[in-house]
């Protein structure tokens, strides 16, 4: 088996972006005579060079050669015909120069891939002859390829006869075949003819978004892919323009790709990649969301068994009031708030006086406080708690348990033990963890980069069976005197309606069995998904997320979160209403509902989110827990 197709079954790997549509951004100048794209291999080198550095830069781990309609039948009338072989063998080596060099000043040791590109033939070439003759000069020089990509063929039988060409050669290299989504009449048969001829790697490219995705909704389950012998490349382009609101726009920007890209992955697909109008800014995004899929991939190290065992539910219910619940098994209500992302007086009054209302009500048993919310840089939530206790007098004890969530994107593991060290220093004795979603910056914002040094589940394991138990993540004690034990609470996240179920429910194994005491799930506007945590409910305190909608195009906007599923008839019972104050009061009628169903299922618990205003929380929590 071939490196790449190993590295692929390990996978998902980030392929680059667009060849074409970046040299145009680059030059102004569409490939035509005298400025042939393929050409540039020998014309300009150092452009080349520098295109497959910014796709390195942004994270791909292939590169996909300059060479996509390096066959005779394009070169020809342009008069680069006779350089056929020269520009090939050129598309190879600066390939495979612009990742010596990247390695060079990096250190970053791969793997990485070249691949060798292969576009359609021109039009009118339908019989073996005719494309071997296109072909063979091409497939000659684009030696030293790890695989040959066939991308963004329209029509099935060129392909097949190009891949029955290729496999004629002596030692061929592994082959993937992409054809362009909106060509594809029936995608199965695809990847059933591929299948049949031993193509490993099958996909789509150069569609929109959603086009890619019914793609993989036609072939899914199919039975080369559920028994390995065939894995799932997709490169979208950019889309088109759609009709948003008043104007025309492409939603497909660098988050959207990024957000796909993982998508892609929990999907199953094995190489991601891009292709029209997606440049290194797209690949960066989706190069930060991969990161964060393939954190729970590394495994937390085994350290010396602590002298202590760690705490357990005695301690913890000293907590406060939240932990006791948990603890006791009676029913504990959360609130969640973003803590502020600027300086504006007026904004971190309003936040400071919601917690202080909500303490007084004694509706709610917490207030959990998110960390980087939306992967936006907001105030820190330990340091957020701080500003809690000075301004609301809390010295001595919190009138509220206060849980700020912890993402492990942004620090690496020396930093995380640091902040729960110093967490437990300053009375914050229970912590959610989340892997958190990668940083998404404004455009003039300045580049920040995720770490993922591990995940929500390894986070957890560290801080019950090591903090917990009064050693550091490397096993060494935290004092020397009787008991060196935090005592924090331990809880995590769930997404009913994820995309990838299985995988989530195995997270959620690893999480239980890590240590976790809670687990509190995504907005679930549908109780059936709500199913799978059935066999799971002895194990931890389960709480249901519960979301106020403000408005039918909060919940437009919401509907489109990978994660979250907003059913038709929620859109139905806000459209009804054209007033916003209409809206937003159904809204909060749903809440209730959800609020009631959750505690008459016996769930342990109701974590409610408001993201549009504080006001509704507490007429909610009256309604429903009355």
């Amino acid at each position: 088996m071939s490196e790449f197709i190993s590295a692929l079954q390990q996978g998902p790997l980030l392929a680059d972006g667009a060849m074409g549509s970046y040299l145009f951004e680059r030059t102004g100048r569409l490939s035509e005579r005298n400025h042939v794209y393929e050409a540039l291999n020998l014309d300009h080198p150092e452009l080349i060079l520098q295109v497959h550095d910014a796709y390195l830069q942004a994270g791909a781990r292939c590169l996909t050669t300059n060479t996509f309609a390096a066959g005779l039948s394009h070169l020809d009338p342009l008069g680069e015909g006779h350089r056929c072989d020269e520009l090939n063998r050129a598309g190879v080596r600066l390939a495979r120069r612009a990742i010596e060099l990247y390695r060079a000043t990096t250190q970053d040791p791969g793997p990485f891939f070249v691949l060798g590109s292969l576009g359609p033939p021109s039009d009118g070439l339908a019989s073996a002859g005719a494309l071997a003759d296109h072909y063979r000069p091409a497939l000659d020089a684009l030696v030293g390829v790890d695989a040959l990509l066939l991308e963004t063929f329209t029509s099935l039988p060129q392909l097949l006869a190009l891949v029955e060409l290729i496999q004629s050669l002596p030692q061929p290299p592994p082959i993937a075949v992409e054809m362009v989504g909106t060509a594809l009449a029936d995608p199965a048969a695809l990847v059933q003819a591929a299948a049949e001829r031993g193509v490993q790697v099958v996909g789509a490219n150069c569609c929109a978004p959603w086009e890619i995705t019914a793609f993989l909704d036609a072939v899914q389950g199919l039975p080369a892919l559920r028994e390995g012998r065939v894995l799932l490349s997709a490169m979208p382009n950019a889309g088109g323009f759609q009709r948003i609101g008043h104007r025309y726009m492409t939603r497909v920007n660098p988050e959207f790709m990024g957000r796909f890209a993982r998508t892609l992955a929990e999907r199953g697909v094995a190489l991601v990649g891009g292709c029209c109008e997606v440049h290194p800014m797209h690949l960066a995004e989706m190069h930060n969301y991969l990161q964060g899929h393939r954190a729970g991939e590394r495994s937390t190290p085994l350290v010396s068994a602590p002298v202590h065992p760690p705490v357990g539910a005695a301690e913890k219910r000293e907590n406060g009031p939240f932990s006791r619940k948990i603890a006791n098994g009676e029913f504990a209500v959360s609130v969640e708030l973003l803590p502020s992302r600027g300086t504006a007086p007026r904004t971190l009054q309003g936040k400071v006086g919601f917690a202080g209302e909500l303490a007084t009500s004694g509706l709610a048993d917490a207030l959990d406080l998110t960390d980087g919310s939306r992967g936006i840089p907001l105030m820190p939530p330990g340091d957020f708690i701080g500003v809690l206790r000075e301004h609301l007098g809390w010295t001595e004890a919190d009138r509220l348990e206060l849980i700020p969530h912890f993402t492990t994107r942004d620090l690496n593991l020396m930093a995380l033990q640091s902040r729960l060290i110093g967490y437990h220093a300053r009375r914050i004795h229970n912590v959610l963890f989340i892997t958190g979603d990668p940083p998404k910056m404004s455009p003039s914002y300045p580049r920040s980069t995720a770490v993922f040094d591990c995940d929500s589940a390894a986070m957890i394991r560290y801080a019950h069976t090591c903090l917990n138990a009064g050693v550091d993540f490397g096993g060494e004690p935290l004092g020397r005197h009787a008991d060196p034990r935090t005592h924090f609470t331990i809880g995590s996240g769930f997404e009913p309606e994820a995309l990838d179920q299985t995988r989530e429910l195995e997270k959620l194994k690893r999480k239980l069995e890590a240590g976790a005491d809670y687990i509190m799930t995504q907005p679930a506007f549908r109780t059936e998904p709500l199913g799978a945590l059935e066999p799971f409910r002895g194990q931890a305190a389960f709480l249901v997320g519960v979301l106020v909608l403000g408005s039918l195009d909060q919940a437009r906007r919401l509907g489109q979160v990978p994660g979250v599923v907003v059913p038709e008839s929620v859109f139905q019972r806000l459209g009804a209403f054209t007033k916003a104050e209409d809206q937003a009061r159904a809204g909060c009628e749903l809440a209730v509902e959800q609020i009631i169903w959750v505690r008459k299922e016996g769930w342990s618990g109701l974590y409610l989110m408001s993201p549009g205003a504080h006001q509704p929380v507490l007429e909610v929590l009256r309604s429903g827990l009355a």
